[in-house]
């Protein structure tokens, strides 16, 4: 099933349901009027929303429309926790390689985790809008999973049954703002301005046999000015699957249904698939070369993030956005 949501009704926005090959959808308001009252009540209303998804690929519905991507919000337009991993080592070892630090070993069995902006999300073709390219403008390509009510303590194999929707994250970072958040000691917060969602999430049934031990085995591409900038396996270095992440954050507390977890920028150990944002590609020339020659975003730049099934069809629509600057 995949699932969306048109910019109407409110913050929360209007859910519809998509065709399998993104073209054509409907409205859900005959069973639920938002994701997030649908995830509140998922066990009575997912059979439902699915009967009507299979309608809607039959062909034997009438209220339907054509999709169009800019017409949507994020299919989760705001949600009550957004926690974010950072579960590929690759890019957490070559980040602190850069500044001359090792990895702690912790790092293997601890995963790294951060509570992020949930209030809000960017559509998939929301400009990206920030008032000074000083701050180091940065888009990162992630997957992330929506979860049902997830109760406290629950292990990784509880945790992976309410695993119910799986999307893509731009996770917009502000670069030049991080050091001296951290140096605080306390986290960050505006350096990590609100982030994008894919035009839909889609249950992990639609992802067939690359969705598997709570992975997603395919790669994720993502564009900068239309050029390929990269392409790794999100299956592959992948040190925690998102039930463990899950887990982890659902150790000391409950997490609501809504929750959206993300992956953490995917890399690979293999540097030849590229990256999935800018500051691993400094990070590797300041490697190799000594200093950065990539600059961060510009206003005007275009990113675009997408990943393909294996017969080349996209599964959750493109992420497509550009840089400009914000004027209040």
């Amino acid at each position: 099933m995949k699932l969306a949501s048109l910019k109407q009704g409110g913050r929360d926005g209007t859910l519809i349901v998509v065709s399998r090959d993104l073209r054509q959808a409907v409205r859900a308001t005959g069973i639920v009027e938002s994701l997030q009252l649908a995830l509140d009540q998922w066990d009575h209303l997912a059979p439902r929303l699915n009967a009507l998804y299979d309608e809607l690929n039959a062909g034997t519905l009438e209220d339907i429309f054509d999709l169009d991507p800019t017409s949507l919000a994020a299919p989760l337009p705001r949600c009550y926790q957004f926690v974010d991993g950072s579960a590929y080592l690759p890019h957490v070892e070559r980040v602190r390689r850069a500044r001359g630090a090792e990895v702690p070993k912790e790092f293997e069995t601890d995963p790294l985790m951060y509570q992020a902006v949930s209030d809000g999300f960017l559509g998939p073709c929301d400009d990206i809008a920030m008032a000074s390219m000083d701050w180091g403008i940065d888009f990162e390509s992630e997957i992330g999973v929506i979860t049902d009510d997830v109760p406290m303590g629950a292990n990784a194999a509880e945790c992976a049954r309410h695993i119910q929707l799986v999307t893509l994250i731009n996770d917009i970072s502000l670069r030049n703002l991080i050091p001296g958040e951290l140096a605080k000691g306390f986290g960050f917060l505006q350096s990590k301005p609100r982030s994008a969602l894919a035009p839909v999430a889609v249950t992990p049934n639609e992802l067939g046999d690359d969705w598997q031990d709570s992975k997603l085995h395919r790669p994720l591409k993502t564009w900068l000015n239309g050029e390929l900038f990269g392409q790794p396996e999100a299956g592959e270095d992948m040190q925690f699957s998102f039930a463990e992440l899950l887990a982890h954050a659902a150790h000391t507390r409950p997490l609501a249904a809504g929750t959206l977890l993300g992956s953490g920028t995917i890399a690979n150990q293999d540097t030849g698939r590229g990256a999935s944002c800018l500051a691993e590609k400094r990070m590797l020339e300041i490697i190799a070369d000594g200093q950065p020659l990539t600059p961060f975003l510009q206003f005007g730049d275009s990113v675009r993030i997408e990943l393909f099934d294996r017969q080349g069809e996209s599964v959750f629509g493109a992420i497509e956005q550009t840089v400009i600057e914000y004027r209040r």
